[in-house]
């Protein structure tokens, strides 16, 4: 058996990994590439795991970075089915179709500010290729196994990272030998809300596992509703809006379940609430749709309430001209908008119109990656750049952490063990993972693997 790693080695970003067993290709995940903008290009436009030679791809979950490239792959040749649970093919469907719609809009407008010469600005991929690659989704269940060829079989457990998100266990025969895979995908945590907690699976041969916060504790997700009542309260009292840039996929459906939760408790303060993103408003819609696969809370919570995301007071804007005229609102109001480190999507301009007024508040949610405008907010420097122009930020900035939907040092630790004292670990390889954060894991599982784990070169095989 060979294993490569095309993406996600020694970086957080652009999970790819190839498994080959005799004839056999199996792709895990197909994400873009996430970075600056020729480094992107130059990664995301290229294949090096020969996609018309690929006989399946098993797809973790919908975020960009893991499913992002896979209508690229179609484009290249690839025509196999993909694998993923049926909430990872509703999602995304819909983070597909939005990416290829900006990737449109990118080459059509873009052009306009580039020097003459520059080379044409083209999408990866199109709508079409959206279109093309949808076809090939093969939903699968969570628990049972699926039997994919003669030699392989596949079963999805939950991962509790984002709705949808797999562990995937792979069982593949070789020369007689049933060999056993097991992929993390990114591992969620325990006892965040909406999500069941992430499933504990039996050892492996070979385990593939993510990083992305192996060295780090995260902070109780439930001081999150405190924090937010005392921000909109803040907010009513001196009549200032309180914008939240929230990724349109996770964090946007937890905030909305805190502030419904403050709701039904009686102590959300009398203060309008807008969700700004086309994207969150779909995206909700299928959270709506899937209420089976949530937790136990979510349930209970059902029993009386039969929408947690919606409640008096919330409104989920629609068109742009109800989202231009958020700025020209007087008075107390909330609006959650789109992308969660400011970079891109109307909640930039809702920055621009609100930066610089003292009684406003930016609560940002979770990291802000180096060189966004988020971390020049969360920064609080004198001044930041929207649009080419300086803006003075006299608004209050609020961070709220806890809503890190990647398992930290405790989670991983207890998956791990729960895994071993299960049956052994044969080799692990850690992905997905800045330098230091891959190498604390590599140390963690030094005592549940037989062999010592290695964080895998970038294109490098390995035989196993």
């Amino acid at each position: 058996m060979k294993l490569t790693f095309y993406g996600a080695a020694g970086e957080v970003t652009g999970s790819q990994h190839l498994i080959e067993v005799g004839e056999r290709r199996i792709l895990l995940d197909c994400g873009l590439f996430q970075g600056h903008r020729a480094e992107s290009r130059a990664k995301n436009e290229r294949f090096l795991c020969r996609p018309k030679d690929l006989d399946a791809v098993v797809l973790s979950h919908a975020h960009i970075d893991h499913c992002g490239n896979l209508p690229g792959l179609h484009k290249a040749g690839f025509d196999g089915p993909v694998f993923c649970t049926e909430a990872t093919a509703d999602v995304a469907q819909l983070m597909l179709e939005d990416s290829a719609r900006i990737q449109e809009e990118d080459a059509k407008y873009l052009p306009r500010r580039l020097k003459p010469g520059h080379p044409p600005v083209e999408p990866l991929y199109t709508t079409k290729d959206v279109e093309g690659l949808l076809k090939q989704v093969q939903p699968l269940p969570y628990h049972a196994w699926q039997q994919l060829a003669e030699d392989v079989r596949i079963r999805f457990s939950d991962a509790g990272h984002i709705l949808g998100s797999a562990i995937t266990e792979l069982e593949v025969a070789e020369n007689g030998e049933t060999r056993r895979i097991v992929f993390t995908g990114d591992l969620g945590r325990r006892g965040l809300p909406l999500l069941r907690d992430p499933e504990t699976v039996q050892g492996c041969d070979i385990l593939i596992t993510e990083s992305t916060y192996a060295d780090r504790i995260h902070p109780n997700a439930d001081d999150i509703r405190v924090q937010l009542q005392r921000i909109l309260h803040e907010a009513a009292t001196v009549g200032g809006r309180v914008i939240i840039p929230a990724f349109s996929l996770g964090r946007t459906q937890h905030v909305v379940y805190f502030l419904n939760d403050l709701y039904n408790a009686g102590k959300l303060p009398r203060i309008p609430i807008f969700v700004d993103s086309p994207l969150a408003r779909r995206v909700t819609s299928v959270y709506r749709d899937h209420y089976r696969i949530m937790d136990d809370e979510v349930q209970a919570v059902l029993d009386s309430d039969h929408d947690p995301f919606s409640f008096p007071g919330l409104t989920y804007v629609q068109t742009q001209d109800e989202s231009m005229a958020l700025n020209r609102r007087k008075g107390a109001f909330v609006v959650i908008s789109a992308g969660g480190m400011c970079e891109g999507g109307r909640v930039v301009h809702h920055l621009k119109h609100g930066v610089s007024k003292a009684e406003n508040t930016i609560a940002l949610i979770g990291f802000q990656g180096q060189y966004t405008l988020g971390r020049a907010i969360a920064d609080r420097r004198p001044f930041v750049r929207i649009f080419d122009r300086q803006y003075p930020l006299k608004a209050h900035v609020e961070t709220l952490s806890g809503l890190s939907a990647h398992a930290d040092v405790d989670d991983f630790q207890w998956w791990f063990r729960a895994m071993h004292s299960d049956s052994s670990i044969g080799r692990a390889f850690v992905v997905h993972g800045e330098k230091d954060s891959a190498e604390a894991q590599v140390r963690a599982l030094d005592e549940f693997c037989d062999e010592p784990a290695l964080v895998p070169e970038p294109g490098k095989t390995y035989e196993v």
